[in-house]
């Protein structure tokens, strides 16, 4: 099973910034990315499925400094690349269920993208909450078609399936905030803040702290 996600993944590193793009739309990464520039001395940062580094750039200038893990050795090489300029960025592979790190290591961890395509949430969330310090703080951000009108979804499913092909058989491609509020909060995590970003094309960002 592990296998098969990198290789699902790996296969599409080389343009997976542009597929991103073509697929979810300029306009809601710019809301993601300015929602995280709003966000401040993040400290010690792991961030889950970093891929090609879209986002990791943006959280880098936020913490002193940032591990960028993902599951696909393919992601990372591109990754590594992408972020060779940032000096306090460090690339290294990583399964989100199940990693090496100490208990309540991290200041912060950084999950984009990610909740809605694993099969088990619940244990990103549960590793997340081991690695936290405490009151250590989770940042979520997710796409998703809740709240995207019936033309605009049909759009982007082609779009997605022109792309990356067929998604991961457990996709949640309808979360809701609350559905995650609910996730977060059954692994004892405090939400701060929850908000669904975007215009056509969604994203659910959430806050929460370690309890």
């Amino acid at each position: 099973m592990r296998e098969q996600k990198e290789e699902y993944w790996g296969k599409f590193a080389l343009t997976y910034d542009n597929d991103q793009e073509y697929i979810a739309g300029k306009a809601i990464l710019q809301a993601i990315t300015t929602k995280l520039h709003e966000e401040r001395d993040l400290g010690e940062v792991i961030e889950f499925g970093c891929g090609a580094g879209y986002f990791t750039k943006v959280i880098a200038g936020k913490a002193r400094h940032v591990i960028a893990t993902d599951l696909s050795d393919q992601m990372l090489e591109v990754a590594r690349v992408q972020l060779q300029k940032f000096q306090n960025i460090t690339i290294q592979k990583a399964n989100c269920e199940d990693t090496s790190f100490p208990s309540e290591r991290f200041d912060t961890v950084f999950i984009a993208n990610l909740i809605h395509v694993v099969e088990n949430p619940m244990r990103v969330l549960q590793e997340s909450h081991q690695i936290l310090k405490d009151r250590g703080l989770l940042l979520v951000v997710d796409f998703t078609s809740y709240g995207m009108n019936w033309f605009e979804k049909m759009k982007l499913g082609i779009r997605y399936l022109k792309k990356l092909a067929m998604p991961p058989r457990h996709s949640r491609n309808k979360l809701s905030p609350d559905e995650l509020v609910s996730f977060v909060e059954n692994i004892d995590f405090k939400v701060e803040e929850v908000r669904l970003l975007g215009d056509k094309t969604k994203a659910v960002y959430l806050r929460g702290r370690k309890a």
